[in-house]
């Protein structure tokens, strides 16, 4: 499996209160909203805003610190990653989630006037709303049309983590993110199989559907601005090895973004269906 390489920056405003609680075991826990917009060309070549709001989550000091420091209307820079967690529900059911882990956060400097949408929030424009991952294709890549000819791609990547516990032992996890790619850099990685090293450029985007019960869940995935198919195992002697799926699709936008599912957020409907929280010993320390 290919090292596996999981960041998520953002720059946008803070659109509400940070909203700190503590765990059972009197773990810090600082939930913060930052709201942007994304700057997209569409398929006829005109340029669209799409806001975007995304949950953070912070634990122990920092999550005390962030609590103090900032408050809504804030512009803030996140540093972080994706996070996925698997759990069951008292009932039975079983649940996952992928959600952003802050690492760091720090006040920015910005004179833009602030957006203030219908929920009551506020988001900043020209936001910057980044991820870069690196992992292997859990399945083959399955590429489709929509109904306006454009074409569709969405893979899952297993992005490995790895660290050393409190024991001093390496532990390992992986985190099972969704990617969407659109159009010619669909295409250009369409070729590739599952198992294939790829590394991901794009914007982290929410998706908000209904489950079998009636709830409402919101799926975070990756929208890919460019790709880069990686070799398997050791380079070639003279260098790096690119695959014509590299070549042909290492350059790409999102054109069809505000198409997409991931562009529809707006107010803060990011709230609905987060009170589903993972039990407290899966909680990160």
């Amino acid at each position: 499996m290919a090292r596996g390489m999981n960041h998520v920056y953002l720059v946008g405003a803070l659109a509400r209160d940070p909203e700190l609680r503590y765990t059972a075991g009197g773990v810090a826990v600082c939930e913060v909203t930052v709201a942007g917009e994304d700057l997209v060309i569409g398929s006829d070549g005109r340029e669209r805003r799409l806001p975007w709001y995304h949950r953070v989550s912070l634990m122990g000091k920092p999550a005390e610190s962030v609590a103090e420091q900032y408050k809504a209307g804030d512009a803030v820079m996140v540093e972080g990653s994706l996070e996925y967690r698997a759990w069951e529900t008292p009932e039975g059911q079983k649940r996952s989630a992928v959600n952003i882990k802050g690492l760091r956060v720090e006040g920015v400097q910005r004179s833009d006037e602030l957006v203030r949408d219908a929920g009551g929030g506020v988001r900043l424009p020209n936001g910057l709303n980044h991820a870069v991952l690196v992992g292997n294709l859990t399945r083959d890549p399955e590429l489709r049309y929509t109904p306006g000819g454009d074409a569709v791609l969405g893979v899952g990547l297993a992005v490995n983590e790895s660290w050393k516990g409190r024991d001093g032992n390496w532990q390992e996890r992986t985190h099972w993110l969704d990617v969407t790619l659109w159009r010619e850099l669909a295409e250009a990685t369409a070729q590739l199989k599952k198992g294939d090293p790829l590394m991901v450029l794009g914007r982290v985007t929410n998706e908000s559907w209904t489950d079998r019960e009636g709830n409402k869940r919101i799926s975070t995935k990756v929208e890919a601005t460019r790709v880069e198919a990686l070799t398997r195992g050791p380079s070639a002697p003279g260098g790096a090895v690119t695959t014509p799926a590299a070549s042909r699709g290492a350059y790409g936008n999102a054109p069809a973004a505000a198409k997409a599912a991931g562009s529809r957020s707006s107010g803060l409907d990011i709230d609905e269906g987060l009170h589903d929280f993972p039990p407290e010993e899966d909680l990160p320390f």
